[in-house]
């Protein structure tokens, strides 16, 4: 049975294609049929994240609007057999986005037997973003430990509870994770940064993962390369750790806690 995920914030800048770039090729690499789905028409930044940018050629609001095949459009990925990008288009407007048209490329991809669809969503609460969780059996909400960006996802909760196809048949709610990304327990520490703990009061959600502060995300990001095939970085690792827990795993959450130095840097400083 196909699950769909929408990866969503109330707040640009983020992480959400990063993080959309990261579950999918997670999920794949564990074996499961994939594809991610850039709702943000007007900007997509997904296909470059993922590499794939050169083989554009078709886009999801050419599928939307007949002017080609779901097939033509859907463009495999060159790492993992069962992983499929389906890109947005850089010159049209997000009223190009139907809600009859999503319906029916989500029901394509259903009947194609993917396993998950995983919805990268524009910020805010615009067209797009509203058909990428419209849909939605789940979502990620990814956040910043920081004020503006866990009032305006709060906003977001708000209209998942209301707004989305199970809301509107009343069955149960999307089942909502948070994801904070940009962590600096450091900063926390010093007060600078919200908590943790801090968010999840405010909003209410089970944590998926802390991913941290790194510069390999960036550098990945320009490389095509999604910062979770670099086994090496602690971004890498705690997106690896997200995609677990979202299979259902238990693992200890990683990257919350000050690093103690060691004798070395005491003796020596750093």
């Amino acid at each position: 049975m196909t699950e769909i995920i929408v990866v969503t914030s109330g707040k640009g800048g983020v992480g959400k294609t990063t993080t959309s770039a990261s579950l999918a090729i997670g999920l794949a690499r564990r074996g499961s049929k994939v594809v991610v789905i850039d709702f943000d028409v007007g900007l997509r930044n997904l296909d470059l994240i993922m590499g794939c940018e050169r083989r554009v050629v078709y886009d999801f609001v050419n599928v939307i609007h007949d002017e080609c095949t779901l097939k033509q459009a859907l463009i495999k990925d060159k790492r993992f057999e069962h992983l499929f990008v389906l890109a947005a288009s850089q010159t049209r407007d997000k009223e190009a986005l139907t809600q009859a048209g999503v319906e029916r490329v989500l029901n394509e991809l259903k009947a194609a037997d993917f396993d998950y669809i995983v919805c990268d969503s524009p910020a805010g609460i615009e067209k797009g973003a509203f058909l990428a969780m419209y849909f939605a059996d789940r979502a990620v909400v990814v956040v910043n430990p920081e004020v503006s960006s866990v009032r305006d996802s709060d906003r977001i909760l708000g209209l998942l509870a209301s707004k989305t196809r199970r809301a509107e048949l009343g069955d149960a709610a999307v089942d909502a994770h948070l994801l904070l990304t940009r962590y600096n327990p450091e900063r926390v520490a010093r007060g600078d940064m919200m908590s943790v703990d801090d968010v999840q009061e405010i909003l209410g959600l089970s944590v998926l993962g802390v991913v941290p502060e790194s510069e390999s995300v960036l550098a990945s990001s320009n490389a095509g390369t999604p910062v979770i095939l670099d086994a090496e970085s602690a971004a890498g690792q705690a997106y690896d750790d997200a995609v677990a827990r979202l299979l259902g795993e238990v693992l200890p959450m990683r990257f919350v806690d000050v690093q103690k130095k060691g004798l070395f840097t005491r003796w020596f400083g750093g």
